[in-house]
């Protein structure tokens, strides 16, 4: 599976990089890069687990931090974010076994990326190894309930009046699917229930701060206006977390 989904990564990086990033999703721009920056502020030495082509490591970097690094297994997006630059360094590395020493940043950042990966202990095992005590872990996912396999809006004219609902998936389910989330473009995703997460960081002694669900910014509603309650499901879903002082 692992090389399955490295393949996959390998062979779409392109698309990632020209439909995610310099300013083309909204919710990078509008939502999880200022989620990002708020909740790393005052940190000194970040780290960015599945750093892609680099635009959320050079946004922490812009924001103050003085130390970011970015590790990421696939060769295309290192080379672009090495290319596009901004001050951050980068490594080729899996979450699974990061090329750090115990307790070298202030804080670890994941945005997306945790939902492409099968060892979710593992990784977030290296994630509160790398962390000092009292440093912190910010989780950005598709919302695992919400953004469950097989959800997706119903727009149900047999009805009168017709209505439209969001249909949620087998939540509890936990399962391997590759989508095709364009022509011709192949990921692969990995739905775990939200416990699944909490309790993998609770049992690595990362310590729940915050959960937000914040609506999906005006940015990508402006894309969708058929379906006039989007505002009210959240796409996004962003975990909070502080590894304990004796962890």
């Amino acid at each position: 599976m692992a090389d399955e989904n490295a393949e996959l990564w390998e062979a779409h990086a392109g698309w990632w990089q020209r439909e995610f990033t310099d300013g083309a999703d909204p919710e990078y721009t509008e939502q999880i890069l200022p989620i990002v920056t708020e909740w790393t502020a005052g940190s000194r030495r970040v780290l960015e687990v599945g750093t892609g082509e680099g635009q959320v490591a050079r946004a922490i970097a812009s924001a103050g931090a003085s130390q970011v690094v970015g590790v990421d297994p696939t060769v295309a997006q290192i080379t672009e974010a090495a290319r596009r630059g901004g001050g951050p360094r980068y490594a080729r590395s899996g979450a699974g076994a990061l090329p750090f020493p115990a307790g070298s940043f202030d804080a670890v950042v994941c945005c997306l990326v945790f939902e492409h990966i099968d060892d979710l202990d593992g990784a977030v095992a290296e994630v509160a190894r790398v962390l000092r005590p009292g440093a912190r872990f910010l989780l950005c996912l598709n919302h695992p309930l919400l953004q469950t396999p097989g959800s997706g809006w119903i727009d149900d004219q047999v009805l009168d009046p017709p209505e439209q609902y969001w249909r949620i998936g087998p939540y509890l389910t936990e399962q391997a699917v590759v989508e095709q989330v364009e022509k011709g473009v192949f990921i692969r995703f990995v739905h775990r229930p939200l416990g699944r997460y909490v309790n993998a960081m609770a049992d690595a002694g990362l310590v729940l701060e915050r959960m937000l669900e914040p609506a999906p910014p005006p940015g990508f509603l402006a894309r969708a206006p058929e379906y006039v309650e989007a505002a009210t499901i959240p796409r996004l879903l962003t975990l909070v977390a502080r590894r304990s002082d004796d962890g």
